[in-house]
């Protein structure tokens, strides 16, 4: 895969996944403009790269739109755009002992910057032609973890929409995917960490995230969701279809999935 002359964006960019796949795009031949609100860490990965370090709340919806305007001032296009910033829920978000300020955060992040980053960069990406947008969901976003309602509610959600973004900008050579790893060896797994390493569960890496991307840069179609686990290639995740009522047309013709 040759990415030579192409402009790449990574968001959580300064450390763990986004790190990897940031030095993968860069090693591809893009130019990558790596977002994080850690400055320091964001100018060390960029600086590795010669690549474009920004500093910013992804939560703030002026934040995005700011960024791809840079890009696109700065490095002259953008044509791959992977939102991958996301936090831990920390709570369970079942009863009344709610911190909603938390919560609201869990949101911002692992959600609502997913929305503003789409938005922001779609229309730089029409100005090429077309491009790709990833979204660091998780296996949380398919399966349920009983563990940790919340964050199961916040990739669910990041899965549901790439899903159909991706059905909407595929007509416009704009594909959306979603990746979905089990566990993954980074700082958001906190205390775990010494849980899985104690029964020696078996964890993903960065450089394993890294792969997963640019197989589906190269092979992902619009609107999929492809699952990583350890040991096993990624691929897509074959979903069932929706029953409609009897003698009536299928609901993924009516709502333009098929």
């Amino acid at each position: 895969m040759d990415l030579t002359g192409k402009v790449a964006l990574v968001t959580g960019g300064a450390a763990g996944i986004g790190a990897a796949t940031a030095k993968r795009l860069g090693k591809l031949g893009a130019k990558v403009a790596v977002v994080d609100l850690d400055r320091d860490g964001a100018e060390k990965v960029a600086a590795e790269l010669q690549g474009l370090a920004i500093s910013g709340d992804v939560t703030d919806p002026d934040t995005m739109p700011s960024v791809v305007e840079q890009i696109e001032r700065e490095l002259g296009r953008l044509d791959v755009v992977h939102l991958n910033a996301g936090v831990g829920g920390g709570q369970a978000g079942i009863d009344d002992a709610l911190d909603v300020q938390r919560y609201r955060k869990l949101m911002g992040v692992n959600v609502d910057h997913v929305v503003y980053g789409t938005c922001a960069a779609v229309p730089a990406l029409r100005r090429q032609g077309g491009g790709r947008i990833v979204i660091t969901a998780s296996l949380a976003g398919i399966a349920a973890m009983p563990n940790d309602p919340l964050y199961t509610l916040s990739k669910h959600a990041v899965v549901g929409y790439a899903r159909a973004a991706g059905a909407a900008l595929g007509r416009e050579n704009i594909t959306v995917n979603a990746l979905c790893p089990g566990f993954v060896d980074t700082l958001l797994l906190g205390q775990a960490k010494e849980e899985f390493d104690a029964v020696n569960f078996p964890l993903l890496t960065p450089e394993d995230i890294a792969d997963a991307l640019q197989a589906v840069l190269t092979d992902g179609q619009p609107g999929e969701a492809w699952i990583i686990q350890p040991g096993g290639q990624a691929g897509a995740y074959k979903f069932r279809g929706v029953p409609g009522a009897a003698g009536q047309v299928p609901p993924d013709v009516v709502l333009g999935r098929a």
